[in-house]
């Protein structure tokens, strides 16, 4: 299982004025060589602006660096289950065009979510719009992979019925722990999303310091807060997941220290669960 970094975790890096400011071109070179992580998920709004050129660059710095770009994310949920047919036509359109993207940046995943309320008619809209886009992935070879979001995919069950129903072998899943962390069963909703995933996003949202006479085998001297994220990870191992873990610190304070303790607390977690 290798560990790799959302780069939403580097928002405030990215964002930053002056010299201090990170370049997206030197996002791969800096997560292998400081945080010790071995791949990328990026997210379309980072993308804003470039061309299929500046794409390839960044997937030639990414492939230079050995941190390879995994995903590619849209983040705005798409109006895919719209009853109108024009705002379908454009987020299917839309939905194609971040596959492509994914294809040149050398992924092998896109994500997106759905916009839309829980009900049938909404479900199988869904379902025939994501039939045509999922046909430029199955092309191009990428996978096509729902993050569950409030509305029409928030029950993990769902979602899952749904890509049953889609019928397509790359269409997928994309768990994430925060999100799990807030259903009415965390277990239960990682264990129902997780044998279809494509990728995990092992999401953290702050460390609490340790005192000498704590359990000193906790990452980095801390503990995670907020959910149980050993817990989180003992179930997607248990259910036989072996893909990508993201690691997306979502947390206050230096980023940096927060996504190398969020690393840590992986390792350790993944090592106590082979135990």
């Amino acid at each position: 299982m290798i560990l790799t970094l959302s780069i939403s975790t580097l928002r405030p890096m990215l964002v930053a004025r002056g010299s201090s400011k990170l370049d997206l071109l030197d996002v791969p070179a800096f997560v292998k060589e400081t945080l010790g992580l071995n791949g990328l998920h990026l997210t379309t709004e980072r993308l804003s602006g470039f061309t299929r050129s500046k794409l390839e660059q960044l997937r030639d710095r990414a492939d230079k660096a050995a941190c390879a770009c995994l995903v590619l994310q849209e983040p705005s949920p798409q109006s895919l289950a719209d009853a109108r047919n024009d705002v379908g036509d454009r987020a299917i359109n839309r939905v194609q065009r971040v596959i492509e993207a994914a294809h040149v940046l050398g992924c092998n995943a896109a994500v997106i979510s759905i916009s839309g309320k829980n009900d049938d008619d909404h479900f199988e809209r869904a379902v025939d719009r994501i039939r045509e886009a999922v046909e430029t992935a199955e092309r191009l070879e990428i996978n096509l992979l729902i993050a569950p979001t409030e509305g029409l995919t928030e029950d993990a069950e769902r979602v899952t019925d749904m890509i049953k129903k889609i019928g397509r072998f790359r269409v997928m899943t994309y768990p994430d722990f925060e999100t799990a962390s807030k259903a009415l069963d965390p277990i239960a909703h990682l264990r129902r999303l997780t044998p279809y995933a494509g990728a995990v996003v092992a999401s953290t949202v702050g460390f609490k310091e340790m005192t000498d006479d704590e359990d000193a085998e906790l990452a980095g001297g801390a503990t995670h807060v907020g959910f149980n994220l050993d817990e989180m990870v003992q179930t997607v191992l248990n259910i036989g997941y072996d893909g990508p873990l993201a690691v997306d610190y979502r947390g206050d304070g230096d980023v940096t220290m927060g996504a190398m303790l969020s690393r840590e607390a992986l390792e350790a977690a993944i090592e106590a669960a082979a135990n």
